[in-house]
């Protein structure tokens, strides 16, 4: 399937052993890979060629792409606004026409949200299904949880990934594909089954911007013509978006500065020496996360439960949950640097980090979820729509995205991006 195929690598975690990471553009943290990513290793497998290393946030501790070193990363779309983050270089580079595939990292978003921005499928598997082998600690990726995969234009490729990548590994104490290895997964999505769909704009939580709102909603209407069932629910979450978020940024912050800690312990202190190296926002959380306490730890784990239930709550009745990807368009590169999301929508204070991304509620909870294209917005701006699963159900999500690209496909909308190089 990817014989001969180039691909990138995402520059965060070290992903090809020999080649050189920088964690996000960290100056002091330049350092050289020590074994190959899963991505890397499936790719090669197939006789795919990796070719180089993509940009990333910092850390990947943002919904947009732009760090210190290297700067920020536009969607190939238009080339004033962001690609998304984490993985917005992958992401970017696919869209442009510079590689078929990239790899990607999704632990709130990081593979749905470029893929959104830029016109791309980016199917984020359950987690466990795909394993994430983490040393020295093997439980580390559940806060939140994070999964491999990459960004690709369709979704047979995003089905040819996710089965090269899904498998056992006994060395992941979170792996499950024991429970999945005979599922027959391509009968199942080529089947004439039509799904019932739970539509939300915002989860009853997000504000969302009116365009993005109108072209997901077309869109999901769109299911219908396979024979979908497709019905507006509403959801009653106890926390507010605001606190949702900021709990998903002391998670992802834990073991990162759990890292930092071990090296001052190693006589290397990166916050004393190098500070200027991180982004503000890092430095923030890396200092609240010094002083959690167990009753954090239990205020974390109430937020995971009130999205479980409501999230079982509506798949109750429903197979699939749809919504956009993002409420607003993709943002506009800031030339001072650490582009950031909006700190508000429709006049409503908004987390500038995560909080504009429709995409973690989904990573504190484990489910599949992917980020397809919904339509352009004005200035060629993509929107993406996100089609979340139950658990252990990958296929229903990659059976409703595939039957969504016959029915509206978007191969088309390449060209502008083609025609942009060629002015």
């Amino acid at each position: 399937m990817f014989a001969g195929v180039p691909f990138g690598l995402k520059d965060f975690l070290p992903s090809k052993k020999g080649w050189m990471h920088s964690y996000g553009g960290v100056k002091c943290l330049v350092s050289m890979d020590e074994y190959d990513s899963l991505f890397c290793e499936v790719m090669e497998q197939e006789g795919g060629i990796a070719v180089g290393k993509t940009n990333a946030p910092s850390y990947g501790f943002s919904g947009t792409t732009d760090n210190k070193m290297y700067g920020a990363t536009s969607t190939p779309f238009n080339t004033l606004y962001n690609a998304g983050g984490s993985s917005g270089g992958s992401a970017a580079a696919v869209a442009d026409g510079l590689l078929p595939i990239a790899e990607g990292g999704d632990a709130g978003g990081s593979i749905r949200v470029p893929a959104s921005c830029c016109n791309l499928v980016g199917f984020k598997a359950g987690f466990g299904s795909i394993p994430l082998l983490s040393r020295p600690d093997a439980y580390s990726a559940s806060h939140p949880y994070c999964v491999g995969g990459g960004l690709v234009k369709t979704v047979s490729d995003a089905i040819a990934l996710y089965k090269l990548m899904a498998r056992v590994e006994p060395k992941d104490p979170y792996n499950n594909m024991v429970l999945r290895q005979n599922e027959d997964i391509d009968d199942y999505i080529n089947s004439n089954q039509a799904l019932r769909i739970a539509f939300t704009y915002d989860f009853d939580l997000f504000q969302v911007d009116e365009e993005v709102k109108k072209i997901v909603y077309d869109a999901a209407k769109r299911f219908i013509d396979k024979g979908y069932i497709v019905e507006e629910v509403h959801f009653n979450f106890k926390h507010t978006a605001n606190e949702f978020s900021s709990l998903w940024c002391k998670g992802i912050t834990i073991d990162c500065a759990l890292e930092i800690n071990h090296q001052k312990e190693k006589g290397m202190d990166y916050f004393k020496d190098h500070l200027e190296d991180f982004p503000e926002d890092f430095i923030y959380y890396k200092n609240v996360c010094d002083r959690l306490g167990i009753e954090d730890l239990y205020e974390f784990n109430l937020a995971k439960t009130d999205i479980l239930d409501n999230f079982e709550d509506v798949f109750k009745k429903y197979d699939l949950i749809l919504s956009p990807v993002t409420s607003c368009l993709p943002v506009k590169n800031n030339p001072k640097g650490f582009t950031k999301g909006p700190e508000e929508i429709n006049g409503k204070r908004v987390d500038s980090l995560i909080g504009w991304c429709q995409t973690y509620l989904v990573n504190f909870v484990s489910y599949p979820a992917i980020s397809i294209p919904a339509g352009l917005a004005s200035l060629n701006l993509p929107v993406g729509m996100q089609i979340i699963g139950k658990r252990f159900e990958e296929k229903m999500v990659l059976k409703a995205a595939k039957d969504f690209e016959e029915i509206k496909p978007w191969r088309d909308n390449y060209s502008i991006s083609f025609n942009r190089k060629i002015k």
